[in-house]
């Protein structure tokens, strides 16, 4: 190894802990690394952890909050929603601010952090029934100097009627860059849904600053990619998941989604930019810098739904900054961060064609050369799992899978039923992959769930909607052969798969994969990997090999991401426990819910 090369890893080994060491926003850093360079808790001790604290969240609702540090205080979620900051170090409760409405939508699988440069002014930024709102950090009461009132309504400035607008707020939280706060949405799944617009607000006054119309306006690059006046009326192309950024550079990274409607597109008919796209965006201004787009005319919902990693890779001789974005279809896509450029070719090849009335398809679809997939990408009645033991079942399985269209990825929708695998529930999906930034390997959760896609006429005979299911067998078990979830290891500096392990497990079954998880992974310094899945248990996993270190059981199942954090000293592991079971479990009728925090012994 050069000299160069060396000086090289050091100053990403030290760029990334000081970057990394706290976790003050979603997923630990606004880099959607999902890493900490804390090393206190490692492959030599980890098999001591104990609970250092504990705090219900007071109901019986579902939670997969990814809880903020600040400032000795973690911030949860708990008490219907209401945001609650307790000591970092005990758990104790600090203050509550029970969000407004509280029956309504809110951003619940985390918040946003912003302090100002001088430490005065500390606000936590959220959305609730598509308002966005500030709260003062230190205690918890609302900031009404921010927009009306402290309220900000994000169905306003979208050309179209606020009235008209059901849905535009998403359950992720933004990113925080200087004093703008960037937002993607949850446009419904409707043909009449909302535009998908990025947006940056001003944190301090909560005025709009920059708008990035996903479906282009006349004289906007990619307008000719949709029908004239398209964007009048075609909502979706938005970013419902995790956005990430480059601070250095000043450029937000935003993976995009399907158009609506969904399935059917006749209303929409071509590439449809900047649909299920990475969209490379300056920060500061909102213009476009690069994009690509991974599905043309998406009519399977296939979203990038994942946070875009940024990873540093030596490739080819070079040492690259890239950003690698995983998909549901269970490709995993490598860019160079700063030009857009496909690290290993990217290449266009023909897929079905549609049967459909008025449907357009694309004729081909971008197909990486590498790395390899991460999901498995058919289903057929070969591939049917060994605990279908009924043989009826297995017949009747085996009958829906051969009358069904079946020709692997891209079989569009049709009237008789497609299979979709990956299913659009599964892949990667929202907090399901995490990166070391500087060794380039990176670890993506994959849910093999596939599906049935059957197109059928709605009341007016024109349009076209889908009815679809998540393919179970009678005890709740996916129909398609284990590992029905897995965690796979990459090192992108060669583009190869080092490692896949099956992860959680199905009742009174072993390395299977859990069923219908939905896992966030945080790896550390400490060489580890840890995960908390819909089993009731949450797994401490060896970096190098994915073996199973540490693992304990919890009274609720586990989503999303969990927290590491270091308090006087002490690294602490937060996960939420306060989940429905996966399927094929039986979920008690009350959900004994709360925040767990793992540490080591004290000396």
């Amino acid at each position: 190894m050069t000299a160069r090369l060396l000086w090289l890893l050091a100053c990403c080994a030290l760029a990334n802990a000081q970057t990394h060491a706290t976790w003050s926003d979603y997923g630990g850093a606004s880099d959607s690394a999902q890493y900490s360079s804390l090393k206190q808790i490692d492959r030599s001790n980890v098999s001591k952890l104990e609970v250092a604290w504990r705090f219900p969240t007071g109901d019986d609702g579902k939670y997969f909050f990814n809880p903020l540090v600040a400032n000795g205080l973690i911030y949860v979620m708990a008490k219907n929603k209401s945001i609650v900051a307790l000591d970092a170090a005990t758990g104790k409760e600090v203050w509550t601010h029970v969000a407004e409405p509280s029956n309504k939508l809110i951003t619940d699988r985390g918040i946003n952090y912003w302090e100002s440069k001088d430490h005065t002014d500390r606000r936590l930024l959220f959305a609730s029934d598509n308002f966005l709102q500030a709260l003062d950090a230190r205690t918890g009461e609302s900031i009404l100097s921010f927009g009306n009132h402290g309220r900000v309504d994000l169905k306003v400035g979208l050309d179209r009627d606020p009235k008209s607008i059901h849905l535009v707020q998403s359950t992720t939280p933004g990113r925080v860059f200087e004093n703008l706060l960037i937002l993607g949405s949850a446009t419904n799944e409707g043909y009449a849904s909302a535009p998908g617009d990025i947006r940056a607000y001003d944190v301090k006054t909560g005025t709009l600053a920059w708008t990035f119309h996903t479906v282009p306006r006349p004289g906007e690059f990619g307008y000719d990619t949709w029908p004239p006046d398209a964007w009048k009326t075609v909502g979706g192309a938005n970013s419902w998941g995790e956005l990430s950024l480059d601070e250095k550079r000043g450029i937000v990274f935003v993976p995009t989604g399907s158009p609506k409607y969904n399935f059917y597109g006749a209303n929409r008919t071509g590439a449809n930019l900047f649909g299920d796209c990475l969209l490379a965006l300056d920060a500061r201004t909102g213009k476009r810098l690069w994009h690509f787009q991974m599905v043309h005319h998406d009519i399977w919902d296939y979203d990038n739904a994942t946070g875009p990693k940024l990873l540093t890779v030596h490739h080819n001789g070079k040492t690259i900054d890239a950003v690698a974005q995983p998909g549901k279809t269970g490709f995993l896509y490598v860019f160079n961060r700063v030009t857009g450029e496909p690290l290993w070719p990217v290449e266009e090849k023909s897929v079905p064609q549609s049967d459909m009335p008025g449907e357009q398809a694309w004729a081909t679809q971008p197909f990486p050369t590498g790395p390899p997939p991460f999901s498995r990408q058919k289903f057929t009645e070969k591939d049917l799992s060994q605990y279908i033991r009924d043989p009826e079942e297995r017949a009747r399985f085996r009958d829906r899978l051969q009358t069904a269209r079946n020709e692997g990825l891209f079989t569009p929708p049709a009237l008789r039923g497609t299979v979709e695998m990956p299913g659009n529930n599964g892949g990667a999906n929202w907090g399901g992959a995490a990166a070391d930034p500087a060794s380039a390997r990176l670890f993506v959760v994959s849910k093999d769930l596939p599906c049935i896609l059957k197109l059928e006429p709605d009341a007016t005979g024109k349009r076209y909607t889908s009815s679809f299911g998540f393919l179970f067998t009678s005890d709740g078990l996916s129909p398609i052969a284990p590992p029905w979830t897995s965690l796979t290891s990459y090192d992108l500096n060669e583009g190869k798969i080092r490692w896949t392990i099956p992860l959680g497990d199905a009742p009174d079954l072993k390395d299977t994969g859990s069923v219908y998880p939905k896992v966030g992974p945080v790896v550390t310094a400490g060489g580890l990997i840890f995960t908390a899945t819909r089993d009731r248990k949450v797994r401490a996993l060896d970096e190098e090999t994915g073996k199973i270190l540490w693992e304990t059981t919890l009274p609720a199942s586990l989503e999303g991401i969990p927290a590491v954090y270091e308090i006087n000293g002490r690294e602490y592991l937060v996960v939420c426990a306060a989940a429905v079971d996966s399927v094929a479990f039986k979920t008690p009728t009350k959900i004994d819910g709360a925040y767990v925090a793992f540490a080591l012994p004290r000396r």
